[in-house]
């Protein structure tokens, strides 16, 4: 039996996991996990850094015993490429953090840990691998389950993926909500902010019931920007918002209505821009976003036949947080190595490329 702990991190929170897996790698445990903080953005970049060794030492101080066992670890991360100075760092400084338990270990002193010795010779106790990716990959992972095809994850951002696992990677938006972030929640948190400031200012009532959506939330207009555009977790409060106006829409609300159908569309343009020549015509949708169906999800699969009738629309097989254990596996079995922007190793995986 190996264990593997995994780690999720996205606009709206972070998750860490640990699950024991059978000598094929199949899972043969329960997912145990832990919620971590959300992550901010600054002018110094992403927390994501810090979000991911704090769920570390989360996980280190709530299964002590089992965290000495870990055989390997996988993570997925919003931003990761764009807003995270050095991915390959945060690989190597978990694999640091992992070396604290390793040095305490039972027969650590004299080299009989679990997984033997590192390069660096006799008598340190080896360290489990560490896989970092882009929160697309893992959800990709979790989502086929590491079949060809493309993947829509629609959480706190928006991120479309098109992967075969080994050739092709597309990554289609994950901008972040300045720039993308398509369909997501805080696309439509701001979509619908905005539909109430609209009727705020009398220009256009269809808004109405959003606008009290939104004073409830937020209070008087006149305070939203300072609600806003201080925030370091700004996407993620935007995304709080997004409940409220699926839930209009789900009343019927014009407006809501409106919102929630395009943002299902841009979704959709995503997912088949991702699904490029190679892959197979598979295309799931994955994240909180479309659990709630409705307007959302009829936006989606009919924008979806329109614009690629011959693409299969298949349920998600799990979430990030299962992809992010299933890149701990394939890390463990020395099956992914760096492939910058998407994907970087520090351990054995690592080591197996640089040899290969």
């Amino acid at each position: 039996m190996s264990l593997r702990l995994g780690i999720d991190i996205g606009g709206s929170g972070s998750r860490v996991a640990i699950r024991e897996h059978g000598p094929g790698g199949d899972a043969a445990g329960p997912r145990r996990e832990l919620v971590g903080e959300r992550v901010g953005v600054t002018a110094a970049g992403s927390s994501v850094p810090e979000t991911a060794l704090a769920l570390l030492r989360r996980a280190r101080a709530a299964w002590p015993d089992e965290f000495a066992r870990i055989d390997a670890v996988g993570l997925g991360a919003t931003g990761l490429a764009t807003l995270v100075a050095e991915p390959r760092a945060l690989a190597e400084a978990l694999r640091a953090e992992l070396a604290l338990t390793r040095a305490a270990a039972p027969g650590a002193a004299s080299g009989t840990a679990a997984h033997g010795t590192t390069a660096r010779g006799a008598g340190s106790p080896a360290l489990p691998p560490v896989a970092v990716a882009i929160d697309a990959v893992t959800a990709h992972l979790g989502a086929l389950g590491g079949a060809s095809g493309a993947i829509v994850a629609l959480g706190t951002g928006a991120i479309a993926f098109g992967s075969d696992g080994h050739e092709i990677w597309r990554r289609v938006d994950g901008w972040g909500h300045l720039l993308g972030d398509r369909g997501g929640g805080a696309w439509i948190g701001m979509q619908g902010l905005r539909a109430a400031m609209l009727a705020h200012d009398g220009v256009d009532a269809s808004g109405g019931a959003l606008l009290d959506a939104a004073r409830a939330r937020f209070g008087d207009p006149l305070a939203w920007p300072g609600q806003l555009y201080t925030r370091d977790d700004r996407a993620g409060v935007l995304a709080g918002f997004a409940p409220a106006v699926a839930a209009l829409a789900a009343e019927g609300d014009t407006a809501a209505v409106a919102i929630m159908t395009e943002a299902g569309a841009e979704a959709a343009r995503s997912g088949v821009a991702a699904l490029v020549p190679g892959l197979e015509p598979r295309l799931a949708a994955t994240g909180g976003l479309f659990a709630a169906g409705g307007a959302l999800a009829l936006g989606f699969a009919e924008t979806v036949a329109a614009l690629r009738p011959d693409a299969m629309l298949q349920p998600a097989l799990g979430d990030p947080l299962d992809g992010a254990l299933l890149l701990a596996g394939r890390a463990a079995e020395g099956d992914v190595s760096t492939h910058v922007p998407f994907v970087w190793t520090a351990g054995e995986a690592s080591r197996r490329e640089a040899s290969s």
